[in-house]
């Protein structure tokens, strides 16, 4: 193609891709206010993480389209994930209660009581409680499979086998 012809081309299609941005697209997103009660869950599952530490959806993916979502998480144990990425995902943490040691790349942060943090997608991180009991509120922006995940993790009857939890991550 010519340069004359490809810039004309290309300029013909601005309008279009202008009007792509505003064209209406199906939504399951909620169009009411909710409340979702202290240790509960927006669905009223039970998704407990090591079979003790209730991690409730309190905005669910379907709220937003996908674009957030929201946990409780109440730490009854120390101790964390292992170091993993999440390669599409913001995490934002708000600590409810309690103190927890944070990795994010290759820095290490102290948290408690009313501190945030927030996680960048795409970069190695972990957290533990070192605290007997914690709380945090958690966001994942956008919410990708994350609920999923929590509702896998939360099923299972025993720690998972490395190859198990691989494929479960």
């Amino acid at each position: 193609m010519k340069r004359r012809n490809f810039i004309t081309a290309s300029a013909a299609t601005l309008p279009l891709l202008a009007l792509g941005h505003e064209l209406p697209t199906p939504s399951t997103r909620t169009t009411k206010g909710f409340v979702v009660k202290a240790n509960q869950s927006r669905f009223e599952e039970k998704t407990l993480i090591n079979g003790t530490s209730p991690n409730n959806i309190k905005i669910a993916s379907k709220d937003t389209d996908g674009a957030l979502s929201v946990f409780e998480y109440i730490g009854n144990e120390k101790g964390g994930p292992p170091l993993h990425i999440h390669p599409n995902q913001d995490e934002i943490f708000f600590i409810v209660s309690g103190h927890y040691l944070f990795q994010v790349g290759s820095e290490r942060y102290q948290l408690q009581t009313g501190d945030t943090i927030f996680l960048p997608r795409n970069v190695p991180h972990s957290f533990s409680q070192i605290s007997s009991t914690g709380k945090m509120i958690f966001f994942f922006q956008p919410s990708g499979k994350m609920e999923d995940f929590f509702r896998t993790i939360g099923n299972l009857t025993t720690p998972p086998k490395p190859e198990i939890a691989a494929k479960i991550f």
